[in-house]
């Protein structure tokens, strides 16, 4: 059916039998307009309808308007009222464990739960002891930062399948504040103890005092990390509280999967000294990346064969286990431990091959057992942390947000977003207290903890009995451990992070912009440093969302064959047009930085009005004539100007359905436009407006009342309406009056 009959059939005349036969059909009207005549028009203005074409009309809801005042009181009473019900909803909802622990199925959950903690608790194990010496720290506290972090997270947190605890990126992040304070607080880390107290000549009573009460380096390594760590846990506690968890739409995927494998690649140098067995100071600060290898390169006469082969057996080892578990992960009940295995056998054999005292290699050393007494964070360190807490916060909420959120839409449950900020919030400033560093979800192990069965938030509290099995009476068995072989498991386990590269070919496929945003985040993590990376890689993508509605598509509507439908000239072929009238679409908000994109593209698709006004001008100059006509001894001059040819443009239709909003430059360029095409005779007409826009055009006097019919609701309304005008025009200009007899 075509598109005229279409609206045919719609609009049907009311008259009679006899009128129809005497006057001439809908349908022969329809097309004796298309074909220019006046008669039809004039037998439409005739009948009950006033016009060829329907036109649609919504009446708006009303807007209520409600006092400020009236409004906080409102807010202020409902947040401050008391009651039971509100108590225990308030403390259901902190503590979510609460609310589905009594409902736990046993036979169902508990073999799953159990066996997913036993797996991921073998695992932290060794990853504990390795990313404690990525964050400047001994490995006692990796392991108790995990033991906390599962804790707490089984009490407040709503995924059933995220792993919290020890994450490499927030390391060395960690890792690199610490190292600097330690540079203020003159520590050397050769000697354990403040550079200026070292050199105190030698039996001094001020140094013996000292000692006294001075930390050595580990004890205020450790102070440094559980401040910031504090930090971050009260910032993300705060954002919680303010509902802030949109700061999070700003890190896209792109950004984070950048920012990861940038600071990969500054967690891998970090690594390479031990891997070779060098004792190189940590660099840290702008190009830190680069001034490590260049340190490697120097001393690498000096590198421990001994460390060298032990890394080079580990990751002939590990390597290929990891790709095999990768492999056959759906065959697999659970991952071999390849880590732990790895990290048994090297301790055995650093033990008893003696290799710490016959070849020098680098040990992990004494880990005590048990716990420490807790300990509040170091104050005074507050206002030089304050910043640096701030993105090691977003970073981790972002993560365990992101993950939370997609583990629970693949398994057809909801988590609470706010409450994951309180949760990882306090799975941070809890555990700052007992000497412990920064957590959040990690990627890997969640990966781990959803394939090897897990189904709720208990299998956490297993992962914490095996953690506190290595506190109470297995840590102490490490103590021949090289550091070679936790530099290799650290990194083993950026594996993933580096493997992004594969997925660039397709990322650029799908999306040039993210491609270069991966990029940019990635280069200036890696190369400068993590934190400015991480700016520099929210600056670059918010800059890539603005030049993206800076210069937007732009293009010319067809209408699709037999519909109502209006699609791109552009990309779509046989698309019918009607003489006469342009339609184009602007696909971004109009806001004072596309404006003149918007006017250039509009002109340069339709008609530039400017260029008209002016070449009639010029054409006016050149017809006019000049007579000089004197009457009662006075000279006048008359100018009479020629009637130049009419445009064949009559009607440009603005198709808004894409632009989400205006501002005040973008309502003043609509009246410019608008303005200077009916300066050449051609009528402006926008379609598809949403409600904020048609609002937008209200208060900023776009149209007077009686011109708010030049807004329709579909561009093909439009259309038909530009027609409509038109032909009334023309036959009005052939002389022919339209009102019935």
């Amino acid at each position: 059916m075509s598109l005229e009959r279409k609206e045919q059939n719609d609009l049907s005349p009311k008259n009679s039998v006899e009128e129809n036969q005497q006057n001439l059909s809908l349908s022969d009207m329809h097309l004796e307009l298309e074909r220019g005549s006046c008669t039809a028009l004039k037998q439409f203005e005739a009948s009950d309808q006033s016009t060829p074409y329907h036109r649609i009309h919504m009446e708006p809801q009303e807007k209520s308007t409600t006092d400020f005042k009236q409004f906080v009181i409102k807010k202020l009473h409902k947040s401050c009222q008391c009651s039971s019900t509100r108590a225990k909803n308030m403390i259901l909802g902190f503590l979510p464990v609460l609310q589905w622990l009594p409902k736990y199925d046993l036979k169902k959950n508990i073999l799953g739960d159990v066996m997913s903690g036993l797996i991921v608790g073998i695992l932290l194990v060794p990853q504990s002891i390795a990313y404690s010496l990525l964050a400047g720290q001994e490995p006692i506290y990796g392991l108790y930062t995990s033991f906390f972090a599962s804790i707490i997270y089984f009490l407040l947190g709503t995924s059933r399948h995220i792993s919290v605890g020890i994450f490499g990126i927030l390391c060395l992040m960690i890792g690199e504040v610490v190292d600097r304070e330690l540079l203020k607080a003159g520590y050397d880390t050769a000697e354990g103890m403040p550079s200026h107290f070292g050199m105190v000549s030698n039996g001094s009573e001020l140094l013996n005092q000292t000692l006294d009460w001075m930390c050595d380096r580990s004890c205020y390594a450790i102070a440094i990390g559980s401040t910031v760590t504090f930090l971050a846990g009260v910032y993300q506690v705060a954002m919680g509280f303010f509902q802030v968890g949109f700061v999070s739409v700003y890190l896209s995927d792109a950004l984070l999967s950048g920012f990861v494998t940038g600071a990969s690649f500054t967690i891998l140098t970090s690594q390479a000294k031990y891997l070779l067995g060098l004792s190189l100071p940590r660099s840290s600060g702008v190009g830190s990346l680069i001034t490590t290898w260049i340190q490697i390169f120097r001393n690498i006469h000096k590198t421990n064969l001994c460390d060298l082969i032990t890394s080079l057996l580990c990751l002939l080892v590990l390597l290929p286990t990891k790709e095999l578990n990768e492999h056959f992960k759906s065959k697999l009940k659970a991952p071999v431990p390849t880590e732990l295995i790895v990290v048994v056998a090297a301790t055995l054999a650093s033990h008893f091959g003696k290799l710490n005292e016959k070849y020098n290699t680098s040990i992990a050393g004494s880990i005590p057992t048990g716990f420490m007494p807790p300990k509040a964070p170091d104050w005074n360190l507050i206002p030089s942390l304050a910043v640096d807490a701030i993105a090691i916060s977003i970073i981790g909420f972002a993560i365990t947000v992101s993950l939370s959120e997609m583990f629970a839409k693949k398994h057809g449950y909801t988590v609470k977003a706010n409450q994951e900020m309180y949760a990882i919030g306090f799975c941070n400033i809890i555990p700052s207290f007992f000497h412990c560093f920064t957590t959040s979800a990690a990627l890997a192990k969640t990966l781990v903890k959803e394939s090897t069965g897990c189904q709720t938030q208990l299998s956490g509290v297993v992962t914490a009995l095996v953690l506190l099995l290595v506190l109470l009476v297995i840590a102490p068995l490490f103590y021949s451990l090289q550091k070679s072989v936790l530099g290799v498991i650290t990194i083993v386990n950026l594996r993933g992070a580096l493997l992004k590269f594969k997925d660039l070919p397709k990322m650029w496929k799908v999306s040039r912009m993210d491609t270069v945003i991966w990029f940019v985040t990635m280069l200036s993590s890696a190369l400068i440093s993590t934190e400015i990376g991480l700016l520099t890689g929210v600056c670059f993508s918010m800059f890539c969302v603005i030049l993206r509605t800076q210069k937007p598509k732009t293009s010319l509507l067809g209408l699709v064959e037999e519909s109502e439908i209006f699609e791109s000239m552009s990309a779509y072929k046989n698309l019918q047009t009607k003489p006469g009238i342009k339609i184009f679409r602007f696909v971004a908000p109009l806001y004072y930085i596309n404006k003149e994109c918007f006017k250039s593209a509009l002109y340069k698709k339709t008609l530039n009005p400017v260029l008209v006004k002016a070449a009639r001008k010029k054409a006016a100059k050149k017809k006019i004539m000049k007579e000089t006509v004197i009457l009662s001894g006075i000279q006048d001059e008359v100018s009479m100007q020629l009637s130049l040819d009419p445009l064949d443009l009559h009607t440009i239709v603005i198709d808004c359905s894409a632009i989400q909003f205006l501002d005040t430059a973008g309502i003043h360029t609509l009246k410019e436009v608008r303005r200077d095409y009916e300066a050449i005779g051609i009528q402006v007409l926008l379609a598809q407006c949403n409600s904020s826009v048609r609002d937008s055009l209200a208060c900023g006097e776009y149209f007077k009342e009686e011109e708010e019919n030049l807004l329709f609701y579909s561009v093909y309304e439009a259309m038909a309406f530009a027609e409509y005008q038109n032909q009334k025009g023309v036959c009005i200009s052939n002389g022919l009056s339209l009102s019935s007899d």
